[in-house]
């Protein structure tokens, strides 16, 4: 097999591996991400389908609200006055068949469109029922016809209260014509799906089936499976089979009513898109494929023309290289005897920087130990002076708290002399009352008890006065010699808090010193390993080169039999 068609298979396999598992993750996350857009295409259809119901829902709702704001007091006394009422208002909606209500005896009311049968019992209709059971909530009926109007409706009725009591219901048909239309209008394709569930399952606005039929029951159970993931889930999407055809249901809660609305896709329309992106990857990495392997082709058969004509400048060039390589082997030896002697003289220098090294290590050391030391000291006499600035100032406190309490016995003093002015007048009163007393004779003789009981009392206080005038002398007295005290105390204080920052400053110094000493330490013994490393470097790498240069005489005389061999298959690529 010639160079170029192994070249071209080894090319071609390695390009089509590449090209398959390229083309492989390349087509599955393009695939799933066209998937994915389906779905949410499929998801904004159904939630714009569900908006628009409730919006053509919300109008005739609001309208049986009005009506029933109308009525918030009960149903008036007079039929005819009713009666007038609902033909107003179903002549302002003339678009509909119009409102119709009746009370809890039976008596109806309606619009000139609607024509109450004979016989007619309205508290049977699931108008009326709904409505009571919703106890003044809007209720909402299933699809029906109603006979009423003789029309495919939804009844939106409500309960009509009269002092707390039920007094009617009313009630209003909105015609499922326009509803049909854009629930089926969301379908684009023949087999899609799109209907109306009631919570009990049944079908709504189908194109196939009634209000009568049921999703569990409906073709004898066939759509049960289906029917049952969807009631289930109320709000996703749900995957099943109806007859052979998979399909995609979304199904998604309509608020206002109580109902489901569901859009069915088959799984191959939901995924169309996104097989059809998947082939045409394929296709287009096949195509570049076959591309590349004959631009490939051309490139290697250019490249062997190239060849042939640089084997020939191949033959030239051995020659000169093997009579270089002889003359570099006598170069190598010379340098090789060199490289020797300047092994020997290395290996000294590093013993010399290893013995230098030791005894640094050894000076770096006690001057680290030294550094710790001093930093315990200073880390002491910071606690010292810290403790003393702490007595200083609780010691000050004690002297502000004396002085203080010296000013509030000034006040006493005051308080005192006040009290022994008083009780001179009360003194002197009581004198004066025991004179008119004594004038008075025996009318004013219990006058005279009292009076000489006041004066008595008036002594005994003066009495109190002097001898807490004296104890107030002794506290101030006190107070005076313990601030002196206290004073002195401070002046101490202060002189050792000085000197113990004094001789704190001079630990600091003798730290940053001792700090000093042991970084320079470190850093020289930092140099003279490095110096005893990169010694220890370049002895290996000078006896790397004697090797290498022993290696290389050695491999000059290989290159010249290699020389004499490259000319062998140089020859050989010429053909």
């Amino acid at each position: 097999m010639s160079f170029v068609k192994r070249a071209l298979m080894l090319i071609g396999v390695s390009v089509a591996i590449f090209f398959v598992i390229t083309t492989i993750i390349v087509a599955n996350l393009v695939s799933n991400f066209t998937e994915e857009q389906a779905y949410r295409l499929m998801y904004s259809n159904v939630r714009e389908c569900v908006l628009n119901f409730e919006n053509t829902m919300s109008a005739p709702s609001k309208m049986v609200e009005a009506m029933a704001c109308l009525f918030k007091d009960g149903f008036y006394r007079r039929n005819s006055d009713n009666e007038e009422v609902f033909e107003k208002m179903s002549l302002a909606y003339s678009e509909f068949p119009g409102f119709y209500g009746c009370r809890t005896d039976g008596s109806m009311f309606a619009g000139p469109n609607i024509s109450i049968p004979d016989g007619y019992s309205p508290s049977n209709s699931s108008w009326y029922t709904g409505a009571v059971e919703k106890e003044g909530e809007t209720f909402y009926t299933g699809v029906y016809i109603n006979e009423l109007t003789d029309m495919l409706v939804v009844t939106i009725s409500r309960a009509i209260y009269k002092d707390g009591e039920l007094d009617g219901v009313i009630a209003f048909d909105f015609p499922m014509e326009d509803l049909q239309a854009f629930v089926g209008g969301v379908k684009t394709d023949l087999l899609d799906w799109s209907f109306i569930l009631s919570p009990k399952g049944d079908f709504f606005m189908d194109d196939e089936y009634t209000p009568d039929d049921n999703i569990l029951s409906v073709k004898n159970g066939a759509y049960n499976k289906i029917g049952q993931k969807l009631l289930e889930v109320e709000d996703d999407f749900v995957y099943g089979k109806v007859g052979k055809t998979k399909y995609v249901f979304r199904i998604a809660p309509i608020p206002i009513t109580g109902w489901y609305y569901v859009l069915g896709k088959s799984v191959k329309d939901a995924n169309a898109f996104s097989t059809a992106t998947k082939i045409l990857l394929t296709v287009a990495f096949f195509i570049l494929f076959i591309i590349i392997m004959a631009i490939t082709a051309f490139i290697i058969s250019r490249m062997r023309s190239k060849e042939r004509a640089a084997s020939n400048h191949l033959i030239d060039e051995t020659h000169k290289l093997a009579f270089s390589s002889k003359e570099n082997a006598i170069t190598a030896q010379d340098q090789s005897a060199a490289v020797k002697e300047i092994v020997a003289t290395m290996e000294d220098n590093t013993e010399l920087s290893e013995d230098i090294s030791k005894k640094i290590k050894d000076v770096s050391g006690v001057a680290t130990k030294t550094s710790g030391d001093v930093a315990e000291g200073v880390s002491y006499l910071e606690q010292n002076v810290r403790q003393l600035k702490e007595i200083a100032v609780a010691n000050q406190n004690t002297i502000d708290g004396i002085k203080e309490l010296g000013d509030k016995i000034e006040n006493i003093w005051d308080i005192v002399t006040l009290i022994n002015s008083v009780a001179d007048q009360a003194k002197i009163i009581a004198f004066n009352a025991e004179l008119e007393a004594s004038t008075a004779g025996e009318a004013g003789k219990n006058f005279h008890i009292v009076a000489a009981e006041i004066r008595r009392l008036a002594d005994g206080i003066i009495k109190g006065t002097k001898e807490i005038k004296g104890k107030i002398t002794e506290i101030q007295q006190s107070s005076d010699t313990l601030i002196l005290a206290s004073e002195s105390g401070t002046e101490k204080i202060r002189d050792g808090v000085a000197n113990a920052k004094n001789l704190e400053e001079r630990f600091t110094s003798i730290k940053n010193a001792s700090e000093i000493t042991a970084d320079s330490a470190g850093d020289i013994t930092t140099i003279i390993q490095q110096q005893a490393v990169a010694s220890e470097q370049i002895l290996l790498t000078l006896k790397q080169i004697a090797s290498g240069v022993d290696k290389f005489r050695g491999a000059t005389e290989s290159v010249s039999e290699a020389s004499q061999k490259l000319q062998v298959i140089a020859e050989e690529l010429r053909k």
